[in-house]
């Protein structure tokens, strides 16, 4: 249900609504538009009316909200959701086409940096890189930790990318609350939903990938997850999904883009990364993402690939990604997109030396 205020609706009288809403067992949420204010309601409104809300001094209207993904829906807020950060210009979402970039693990400190400083120069706004490493075998590199989260933080102080790295369980969230500027939550804990629920209380923003077979509604359902905990900057991610194929490692569903934002106000990068699985399929498939609407992208880069501790047939060679990122200034005119120049820390990089 989503409450739309007048247009001269006081604060006490939105107020009063919200405490009227919290005391019939239900949830508030505002939802803030360029042309109007609103109140969600969440909880269990099966077969429930009104409440009498709709008579309250400043209310406009009551708007039944039918899909089952209330916050997230485009019922409850017309307008795309641009993701701020603070202290930064970096946005997700909107006018701007933010790309993400990284190695899949943070494997040492001059490992880091070194790539951390080619993306940077590049366009890169954002740094990925695994500090933790949800792996198939218990045997695997399993990351590096809070060391790993000490040196994405350092590259966030030497290069001026911010930093968004993944959270395999509740005390690894709580981890990197302290490093870096957005949680992650990968393919594998789409369905965590006590992981889902204490990423809705963090005052971080968070990027959700879908999961490997999992649906659309699946996927805003999990979004709507996070959403109902408070926190309202979530991004979405299409990473590929598992099909029938052998010549590449998922398929990269970009149909779901525009399917996402017919249905929602979030914001939805593409990762055709592990979209692929192949290093020499990502820039077509990131090309592709930026001819059908994406926001962004998330890519991983390596240095050094042969000899990567996860996915290094997957990862660009930095060279590869600096092509793709000028191939994208060709491309994103067409959809009314601009990548924005590097950050100005970025263009004043220096060859890291490793003490």
């Amino acid at each position: 249900m989503l409450v739309v205020m007048q247009s001269h609706a006081s604060r006490e009288q939105i107020q009063k609504i919200c405490e009227r809403i919290e005391s019939l067992g239900f949830r508030s949420h505002s939802v803030e538009g360029t042309e109007r204010y609103a109140i969600a309601v969440t909880g269990d409104l099966h077969d429930v009316e009104s409440c009498g809300l709709e008579d309250m001094p400043g209310v406009q209207q009551i708007i039944r909200i039918s899909k089952p993904f209330k916050l997230v829906s485009r019922e409850s807020k017309p307008d795309d959701t641009i993701v701020r950060f603070p202290n930064s210009d970096v946005t997700i979402g909107g006018s701007e086409f933010t790309v993400i970039a990284g190695p899949c693990s943070v494997e040492s400190r001059e490992q880091t940096l070194t790539i951390a400083e080619k993306v940077a120069q590049a366009g890169a706004r954002m740094f990925r890189g695994g500090a933790y490493k949800p792996r198939t075998s218990p045997y695997a590199f399993q990351g590096m930790g809070v060391e790993g989260l000490k040196i994405l933080a350092e590259v966030r102080e030497r290069f001026g990318m911010l930093i968004v790295t993944e959270a395999v369980d509740i005390e690894a969230l709580e981890a990197i609350e302290d490093y870096a500027d957005m949680i992650q939550i990968g393919a594998r804990n789409m369905q965590n939903y006590s992981l889902l629920k204490r990423a809705g209380r963090s005052p971080l923003p968070v990027l959700l990938k879908r999961g490997l077979s999992a649906t659309l509604e699946e996927l805003l359902m999990s979004a709507e997850y996070i959403m109902s905990e408070g926190n309202r900057n979530v991004v979405l991610c299409e990473r590929g999904i598992r099909a029938y194929v052998d010549h590449s490692r998922n398929t990269l569903d970009l149909s779901v883009i525009p399917a996402v934002q017919k249905l929602s106000h979030l914001p939805i990068l593409s990762d055709p990364s592990h979209g692929t699985g192949k290093r020499d399929r990502v820039t077509p498939l990131a090309l592709a993402s930026a001819a059908v609407g994406a926001n962004g992208l998330i890519v991983e880069v390596h240095h050094d690939p042969d000899h990567a501790l996860s996915d290094g047939p997957q990862s660009m060679l930095p060279d590869q990604f600096a092509v793709m990122m000028s191939q994208l200034k060709g491309i994103l005119p067409v959809v009314r997109r601009t990548l924005p120049e590097p950050l100005p820390k970025a263009r004043a990089a220096v060859t890291v030396v490793q003490p």
